[in-house]
């Protein structure tokens, strides 16, 4: 076991260094998706803070409260964009191009391959700038508990965890329909309830993205153990929910082979 994790790291490794050095080719590159994101953020950014010029309060959280929540979505993405987004947003590419075959070729997992081939290096400054702004949000708060931050170290990955499970599962049906951008379509939909703060909807559908699509696990959760008394009912829930999406996605992904013909055939 200790082995295989030692190999799987060691090869992740290689994977992001050739990542770095191909981005590099194209330094342009990082100032432009730095400048993309920026605008993001500060739309997010705004839109709470007109938000709350006309209320105390949205769901649980006042307006400093909301501005951890939403540090906590920005490094979650930027960890996502660094690390899955390039790999999962070009998987129907690989597919109908033939690459999944050379892939598949390889001694090595062909959902690891898949999922972590390529990082995207240039949203390394991103991350910096979401970071930059997760720590101005801390500061706001009054009274913080510092230690509170050792939280992150186990519910960020597990946000990570959840935000991969959901967009492979999508993007996977690339192997089993033909044209599956549609399925794509509906996955930054639900996506994008995840990046508002549970608490503003209704107690059944919050279920659900804490359970069934649970988007709601990639930032509320880490922000709640943040802004919140400890829940470790809900802490233990979410460590358990990634393995369970751990180990489903990796069903669906042998499933899905079932179907792929390949590209050359």
């Amino acid at each position: 076991m200790f082995l295989t994790l030692k190999k799987y790291l060691s090869l992740y490794a290689a994977l992001f260094r050739t990542s770095f050095i191909a981005d590099l080719e194209y330094r342009v590159n990082f100032i432009t998706r730095i400048a993309t994101d920026i605008f993001w953020y500060l739309a997010q950014i705004m839109t709470f803070e007109v938000l709350f010029r006309h209320t105390p309060k949205i769901g649980d959280w006042n307006l400093e409260q909301m501005r951890v929540f939403l540090g906590v979505v920005f490094v979650v993405d930027g960890l996502y964009m660094i690390i899955l987004s390039e790999n999962l947003d070009q998987f129907s590419e690989k597919v109908r191009k033939g690459d999944l075959d050379l892939l598949l070729a390889k001694p090595i997992n062909s959902q690891f391959m898949i999922s972590l081939q390529k990082a995207s290096t240039a949203m390394i400054g991103n991350l910096i700038i979401a970071s930059s702004w997760f720590i101005y949000s801390i500061i706001q708060l009054s009274n913080f508990e510092w230690l509170r931050l050792f939280w992150l170290l186990l519910l960020i990955p597990c946000g990570l965890v959840a935000l991969y499970a959901m967009r492979f599962f999508m993007a996977s049906t690339a192997v089993i329909f033909a044209r599956s951008e549609n399925l794509q379509f509906i996955w930054y939909q639900i996506y994008r309830l995840g990046m508002r703060p549970d608490s503003i909807y209704v107690p059944w559908f919050k279920w659900m993205l804490l359970t069934a699509l649970p988007v709601g696990v990639i930032a509320s959760v880490p922000a709640r153990a943040l802004l919140e008394p400890p829940d470790f009912a809900l802490f233990a829930w979410v460590v358990v929910l990634s393995g369970i999406l751990i180990y489903l996605t990796n069903k669906f992904w042998k499933f899905a082979l079932k179907f792929y013909s390949s590209a050359s055939s």
